[in-house]
């Protein structure tokens, strides 16, 4: 499928939506949106993914099968300067997939062009309605599960997974992928969006997932979201956390960050506070624990001072570590397999 990817304003560095689709989907990408950057290209600013022309809207984007919003803005807003991208593409029969939590069908003007123009919206942030309560048995499948948490959201967890997922494939070994986020799920099809779960299924929406491809596999590779010292999101963290019963845990970390994006005034814990914290929680359902850690390099642009960041990481961690997408991940998978 051949799609145009909205990220105005956003592009690279908000919009972990569109890189996340560019690096991982099987998507065509015909054209990234950013009003800010018209004329560049993506591998301008992202070298290791998928290229494609940035363009100021979709009157400069020729013919696609769908509007992918790109962009995950704190609360999952929908911001009205977006509003000519869509209707533009729904007027051209584009179908559009949003992972917002603002519900594009539920919005007349787009359910009608929709409609009109015998196109689809596809909310990705709507969970079923069929969803209950957790039954605290996600340890019975076969598979060994191993999830991703973070000491922030935003620092690549969902990228760690992906990454270890796939580096396993290539080792020949038989690995599933847990989506729990619209990234994920847009990447792979299927999944249920945690943190739009109402509170009490929380813990089931992921159990789920786990009971459906937890048989198929000898390992199950779960998509973290948020951090549990977040002030906003700690509480999907937890769901998932006891939800999954992770067998192992893989600490993920963004490079020089100490506080919570969008929170300034909270710092991050000591990581080793991390370690306490996660596998404290863990105990009283699952008894886990953190076997290797995944760092986010971006910021740093010479490789020796990431290789750095990447020791002085693991050393405070006390397991192995990597940058997953810039360096080596054997260290890493050899300690979660």
């Amino acid at each position: 499928m051949q799609v145009a990817i909205l990220a105005h304003e956003k592009f690279p560095g908000r919009a972990k939506t569109a890189v996340g689709i560019l690096r991982y989907a099987d998507y065509d990408v015909a054209a990234v949106l950013d009003r800010d950057r018209p004329g560049e290209r993506v591998t301008d600013h992202v070298p290791d993914v998928q290229d494609a022309p940035i363009v100021a809207g979709m009157d400069d984007v020729g013919d696609v099968d769908a509007l992918v919003i790109g962009i995950a803005p704190i609360g999952g807003g929908f911001d009205e300067s977006w509003r000519p991208d869509v209707e533009s593409a729904l007027e051209r029969g584009c179908d559009v997939i949003s992972g917002l939590h603002y519900f594009l069908e539920d919005d007349d003007e787009f359910a009608r062009l929709a409609e009109a123009n015998d196109c689809d919206i596809w909310d990705v942030r709507k969970p079923r309605d069929d969803l209950t309560v957790s039954q605290g048995v996600a340890d019975e499948v076969d598979a060994e599960v191993v999830l991703t948490v973070g000491t922030d959201c935003s620092v690549g967890k969902m990228t760690a997974t992906l990454e270890l997922v796939q580096a396993a494939r290539d080792r020949g070994e038989s690995v599933g992928f847990i989506p729990t986020g619209q990234t994920g799920i847009m990447i792979d099809g299927w999944g249920n969006p945690i943190d739009r779960v109402v509170s009490d299924f929380t813990a089931g929406a992921v159990e789920e997932m786990i009971l459906e491809r937890g048989d198929e596999y000898d390992y199950l590779f779960v998509e973290g979201q948020g951090s549990i010292v977040h002030p906003a999101y700690s509480a999907v963290t937890c769901g998932i956390l006891h939800g999954s019963m992770p067998d192992k845990l893989v600490l993920c970390h963004e490079a020089g960050k100490e506080v919570i994006h969008g929170y300034e005034s909270v710092s991050l814990p000591p990581i080793s506070e991390y370690v306490s914290l996660y596998e404290g929680l863990a105990h009283p359902v699952h008894e886990t624990e953190i076997v290797a850690g995944a760092i986010n390099t971006s910021g740093i642009e010479d490789d020796e001072d990431a290789r750095a960041a990447v020791a002085e990481y693991e050393s405070a961690l006390g397991a192995p570590a990597a940058d997953l997408v810039r360096f080596d991940a054997e260290a890493v998978l050899e300690a979660i397999l």
